[in-house]
């Protein structure tokens, strides 16, 4: 069949942007023409191939949609789209089959090889244009994660990069432990001061409840001392996190949840291979905080005692304070009610034993919590 007889029913309407480019894959002159013409009309860009091996070169010029005949000599339609879907940068790549065949089997075949959609011959302008501008939005969408993706690894990366340097500076500048732990906690809190500074506070009341619960646990003075200073390091992967997502005044969405939970893999990475005692702590606290008792937590649904102490103990006190701290998207608990829901969570959220602590000794906690909250008001308002 020629190329005029392939097309019914034309059109001049527009494509979706004059940017988009069709490369239209056929071994006959006359088809491929007629299909450049019908697309040209819908404001498309188009590249011509005359077989799979030209059709495997041209698809590098910045193509958005591939039309691709299916019977063609040499190389058919299967194997061009199986090869442009083994090839990295083009797996993504919508792609078009035209075929003149109707049985079930054929089309089955065209989409285990890689096709997005199927055109039988011959077919109208309009089924066409729709079936195209519909994988290009496609196209548009996959485009734009991939762009969000790669913008978000780079801040993290670029944060991780800035703060590794800081801590490694201080690493080396410092002769003492003490030292060090006092330099990366003040590094801290100014990083989370430039975001929130209800984190910046309550970073600061978790290593004072982390250290309380360590003590009455009868964890070693170096392990109390240690972790008093390692915890408030728990949320430091919320610095590779979007505020759009850190500060949104309202419920997370799928998307933003799981973003939201990458803070724990993030903030081990920041820690991680420091020479300092503490940042070995700290990387431990940051992966493991939100790790269940019962299995069920993140990053690696670690259970029971495979959860390192340090990341049960920061569980509690995180819970404890998130929760009777008021926050962009909802106010404070009562305490009451938070003693009452952690109690529910014996033994499935938190580790019993650590829980007992925080639970038994609840007006100390509160008496501490109370403190802290006053002195740090006062220090933001300069008094």
């Amino acid at each position: 069949m020629t190329g005029e007889g392939m097309i019914e029913g034309g059109g001049d309407g527009r494509g979706l942007t004059e940017a988009h480019r069709v490369l239209v894959v056929d071994d006959q002159a006359d088809v491929r023409r007629a299909l450049s013409r019908a697309l040209q009309s819908c404001g498309y860009v188009v590249e011509e191939a005359s077989d799979g091996i030209e059709a495997l070169t041209k698809w590098k010029l910045d193509i958005d949609l591939v039309l691709l005949d299916l019977e063609m000599p040499g190389m058919d339609g299967y194997e061009v789209a199986q090869r442009l879907r083994s090839d990295p940068g083009s797996r993504d790549l919508p792609i078009i089959m035209v075929t003149g065949r109707d049985a079930r089997e054929d089309r089955l075949r065209a989409v285990e090889a890689g096709a997005n959609d199927f055109i039988g011959k011959p077919f109208e302008l309009p089924e066409l244009k729709a079936r195209a501008a519909s994988l290009l939005r496609m196209k548009e969408a996959t485009d734009a994660m991939k762009r969000a993706r790669g913008e978000l690894e780079q801040l993290v990366a670029r944060r991780t990069a800035d703060l590794r340097r800081a801590l490694d500076e201080s690493a080396l500048a410092q002769r003492t432990t003490y030292a060090a732990h006092l330099d990366s906690i003040r590094r801290l809190a100014i990083a989370a001061e430039f975001r929130d500074h209800d984190t910046a506070d309550h970073i600061e009341r978790i290593g004072v409840f982390c250290e309380h619960i360590a003590r009455h646990l009868r964890m070693t003075p170096s392990e109390v001392e240690t972790i008093r200073y390692a915890s408030p390091m728990h949320d430091v992967g919320k610095l590779g996190i979007p505020d759009a997502v850190l500060l949104k005044a309202g419920p997370l969405d799928d998307t933003e949840r799981d973003m939201m939970k990458r803070h724990t893999t993030i903030g081990a990475r920041i820690l991680h291979g420091s020479p300092s005692t503490l940042l070995q702590m700290g990387e431990v606290i940051a992966l493991t905080h939100h790790e269940r008792w019962d299995g069920q937590g993140y990053p690696n649904g670690l259970k029971g005692d495979a959860i390192p102490i340090p990341g049960r103990i920061c569980a509690v006190a995180d819970v404890f304070d998130a929760l009777t701290s008021d926050r962009v998207y909802r106010p404070a608990m009562p305490h009451r009610v938070v003693y009452q829901s952690m109690e529910s969570e014996r033994g499935a959220h938190f580790d019993p034993a650590v829980l007992s602590v925080l639970l038994d000794r609840r007006d100390e906690f509160e008496g501490i919590q109370q403190d802290m909250r006053s002195t740090q008001t006062q220090r933001r308002n300069g008094q």
